[in-house]
């Protein structure tokens, strides 16, 4: 289990996102209308833990999702899976908080793919977290968050408060 902290440098509004990973697998750059899946190696769930009041105070989120244990990803790498349409869900104590299809996202993960290696050179290993369906919520110490992905498993990320 990996764990996910609360309350990091004083922070509050400390929300999960739970979404499909893709790890990629072979270095890709500039890709055009390459089957842009290929390069990817497999899929898992990521717990994209988000500081809400750096990302609404900051220009751009890398402080709000960089602290140390804020994007969990596991339990595997799934490689059989077809991202186009499976369910993503996040509970918290058992209680469901997101619900949503991959068929259903803004952009769908060969988009994603291809875009993203026009901007950087994709590595083996490099992960893309998708985006999340709506409903994320407050954690706090003592919460259990649950990223389920079908096809693949589950992610399970007790919080807790930092270590004085």
């Amino acid at each position: 289990m990996s764990l996910v902290s609360l309350k990091v440098a004083g922070r509050e509004r400390v929300r999960d996102e739970g979404e499909l990973a893709l790890v990629v697998g072979r270095r890709c750059s500039q890709l055009a209308d390459d089957d842009a899946l290929s390069f990817v190696a497999g899929y898992t769930c990521l717990n994209d833990v988000t500081a809400r009041d750096l990302q609404k105070s900051d220009v751009q989120f890398t402080r709000a999702k960089g602290f140390d244990t804020f994007c969990a990803v596991g339990p595997y790498i799934e490689t059989a899976l077809d991202p186009a349409n499976v369910q993503v869900e996040t509970h918290v104590n058992g209680t469901r908080r997101q619900s949503g299809v991959t068929s259903l996202m803004i952009y769908p993960p060969a988009f994603l793919v291809r875009w993203i290696s026009r901007m950087m050179t994709l590595m083996p290993g490099d992960v893309i977290a998708t985006g999340t369906p709506a409903g994320v919520g407050p954690l706090v110490a003592g919460d259990m968050v649950e990223v389920t992905i079908a096809g693949i498993g589950v992610l399970r990320n007790p919080v807790q408060a930092p270590q004085a």
